[in-house]
């Protein structure tokens, strides 16, 4: 276990509850949970994020659906500051499982950028890629490109976020220092949307599933553009930073932007203990899998799980019973 040195986060309040279908109550599922757990089963903390964000509702909806199909593993939902606090909270032993963006995964395993003051974390390991977070760079009128983007008033997201590193990385690709060549600003993806409708920013970049809610609102009431990636830097990128995966943002899916958009993805991604058994992380990798239909019934993120790209920008190793699973279905060799 590795000391924190940072400030603690507040102790996760556990959140024995899940997201249900229509017509099922929070009581029913947990009593799904506490009935599971009673038989016997191994129940496994599972470290979300805040209970109004995706990764909350995207636990939640796991442990609704799985508890009812895993014999030996129970999954109990706790809210959490998502990311970071998550890997923390992972290695010291507060929580079993978690939901993190690969990008801080990779951060943590490393020792880099969010997690150069606290040094390498070698605790985990992953489980498997389950949506894309998309790296959205929302643009006014007039600016087609990121080359565009040099001297211009930007928001890179909340300070020291994921959001600004992805920023720091794309923009420099196309040789624009974020310190030196542009007007940074900080904020939220709220904050984002407002500002660019209000004309007070240029352009902002948004890392969340697409579509982002702040972004389909902005453009309702003002036309803006969504800036590609070319083959040539998403390349580039994806070599240096190996967590960032290709994806195309379908045209329509903002009501100004009627053509298809290239752009990078880093991925919403499940790690694990290290001592966690083989066993267990195998029963419930396959039981995520295979349970892909209900869980999507239940919420529209999981219509993205796919067992190839769930191994895809995945850049630390997987858990000894996620790669026992993914072996047997023949998507790792």
């Amino acid at each position: 276990m590795k000391k924190r040195l940072v400030t603690l986060t507040a102790l996760a309040v556990t959140a024995v509850m899940a997201f249900t279908g229509c017509g099922s109550s929070g009581n029913e599922a947990a009593e799904g949970e506490t009935n599971n757990a009673s038989a016997g089963a191994q129940e496994l903390t599972l470290g979300t994020g805040g209970t109004t964000g995706t990764y909350y509702a995207v636990g939640g909806t796991m442990a609704t659906v799985l508890n009812n199909v895993m014999e030996n593993v129970s999954l109990k939902v706790v809210s959490t500051g998502a990311s970071k606090a998550n890997i923390l909270d992972v290695d010291e032993g507060i929580s079993d499982i978690a939901i993190v963006q690969n990008d801080v995964m990779y951060y943590a395993y490393k020792g880099t950028d969010l997690f150069e003051a606290d040094g390498a974390f070698d605790s985990f390991s992953a489980i498997a890629g389950i949506y894309d977070e998309t790296c959205q760079i929302i643009a006014a009128p007039g600016i087609t490109s990121i080359a565009d983007l040099k001297g211009k008033t930007i928001n890179v997201g909340d300070a020291g976020s994921g959001v600004e590193f992805n920023a720091t990385q794309i923009l420099a690709a196309y040789g624009i220092d974020i310190n030196k060549d542009i007007n940074k600003v900080n904020g939220s993806f709220g904050d984002a949307a407002d500002s660019i409708k209000d004309g007070k920013i240029d352009a902002a970049f948004i890392t969340a599933g697409a579509p982002t809610t702040a972004v389909v609102d902005l453009a309702i009431s003002k036309d803006i553009n969504l800036l590609t990636i070319d083959d040539e830097h998403a390349e580039a990128l994806m070599a240096e930073y190996p967590f960032y995966t290709k994806t195309i943002i379908p045209g329509g899916t903002y009501s100004c932007v009627p053509d298809d958009v290239q752009t990078l993805s880093v991925r919403a991604t499940l790690i694990a203990k290290n001592d966690l058994t083989e066993d267990t992380i195998y029963e419930f990798t396959k039981a995520l899998f295979e349970n892909k239909e209900a869980l999507a019934n239940s919420n529209a993120k999981f219509a993205e799980l796919d067992s190839n790209a769930a191994v895809q920008g995945i850049s630390v190793p997987f858990h000894p019973g996620a790669e026992k699973y993914f072996k047997e279905i023949g998507v790792l060799s």
